[in-house]
């Protein structure tokens, strides 16, 4: 049984960590954990494939190597994705505990579970009565899953197994009503069966924490002082049932916002709400692709195409059809990245993508607005 009342609010999430000539910058990482720490948090949340497999050799050095074991909660997840077998499941459990340097996991997670390959993964191998067998080992003190799926997928697989302790849900205001990500319905359906929610992308993977400045406007209308991300990060703390509000932090700046945020936190007023209201109204106006820059896709993509990055082009241009920036921005990324137009349409990306975009049609989209055309 999870204690709710020793859970931090704000989770510190390891896979959007600060980089310096393509490696991970521990340095930098260590400064970020130490802000953390020292306020009073210790909530750390990584996964088998964040940062290529590096995040949880960076753990290790910045956290498990620093502080003493029982001053922290560290979280990892099982990716479907990776397993041909069953013998998988101990292959990448063993190597995760050698990378992060620790003899147990205090949250462990089956990632990403949805319809279709993954969820049938996980029950062809077995995995849930396997999470269970590891806890009573000790290798894992409580055992959950984050969640991608259908509301009708999740009411299903919380009645098969009575023994999850916790879900992670995608969780924002924007997303509260999206008819694929359901954050909302999820939501509901956790809190009812007094489930322990953990919330992963608050901020919606930045999109939150940069607004257009007319949505960004109404809310400094009300709290001047407040950044866009605490809107949102106060959004998903203000709702009963919450146990943990992961954050993908990426440098110091937005570690002391959000612990600025969380030091004495402040619900949402019913003011607030409408207003939060009047902004999605307003957003949802806008065409913008609703990437979470999760970056799933990337992995295994036969043209190297960094289809974040191209899709943060896209949307600018889409914003501002008549400005040269994102062309620039889009030149200088296709030195490291593949072009849109090399794109095969072979649907790995559309297959592991969250927020299950059309990603094939979306890469057209771009060929055609960012490629230079022979």
């Amino acid at each position: 049984m999870i204690n709710m009342q020793s859970m931090p609010k704000l989770g510190f999430g390891l896979m959007r960590l600060p980089e310096q000539n393509g490696e991970i910058d521990l340095a930098h990482v260590d400064r970020m954990v130490d802000a953390y720490m020292k306020k009073g948090f210790n909530y750390f949340d990584t996964a088998y494939v964040y940062h290529g497999g590096k995040s949880e050799t960076a753990i290790r050095e910045t956290l498990v190597k620093r502080y003493p074991r029982e001053s922290f909660y560290l979280a990892t997840k099982l990716p479907a994705w990776m397993m041909s077998g069953p013998e998988d499941r101990d292959r990448i459990f063993n190597e995760q505990l050698m990378r992060c340097g620790v003899d147990y996991f205090d949250f462990y997670l089956l990632h990403s579970l949805e319809e279709g390959v993954n969820y049938d993964t996980y029950v062809k191998h077995d995995c849930f009565r396997w999470g269970m067998q590891k806890k009573e080992e000790g290798k894992i003190k409580h055992f959950g899953f984050s969640f991608h799926g259908t509301p009708e997928l999740l009411e299903q697989v919380l009645d098969k197994h009575p023994e999850v302790e916790f879900v992670q849900i995608q969780l924002n205001y924007a997303d509260w009503n999206n008819p694929l990500v359901y954050s909302g319905r999820l939501y509901e359906i956790l809190h009812s069966r007094n489930m322990p929610v953990i919330v992963m992308e608050p901020v919606k993977g930045g999109t939150l924490a940069n607004l257009q400045p007319e949505l960004e406007g109404m809310l400094k209308d009300l709290r001047p002082d407040a950044s866009a991300a605490s809107w949102a990060l106060r959004f998903a703390g203000s709702l009963e049932g919450v146990m943990t509000i992961l954050s993908g932090m990426s440098n110091e700046e937005q570690m002391e916002d959000n612990l600025h945020t969380f030091a004495e936190f402040e619900p949402l007023s019913e003011k607030e709400k409408q207003v939060i209201d009047e902004v999605v109204r307003k957003m949802l106006d806008m065409p913008l692709i609703p990437c979470t820059s999760c970056r799933y896709c990337c992995d295994g993509c036969p043209a190297g195409i960094r289809i974040p990055d191209v899709f943060r082009a896209l949307n600018t241009v889409r914003m501002y059809p008549e400005d040269n920036r994102p062309q620039m921005y889009y030149n200088g990324l296709i030195s490291k990245s593949g072009k849109a137009s090399a794109s095969v349409a072979c649907g790995q990306c559309e297959r592991v993508c969250p927020q299950h975009l059309q990603i094939i049609e979306l890469m057209k989209e771009a060929a055609e607005k960012l490629d230079k055309q022979e």
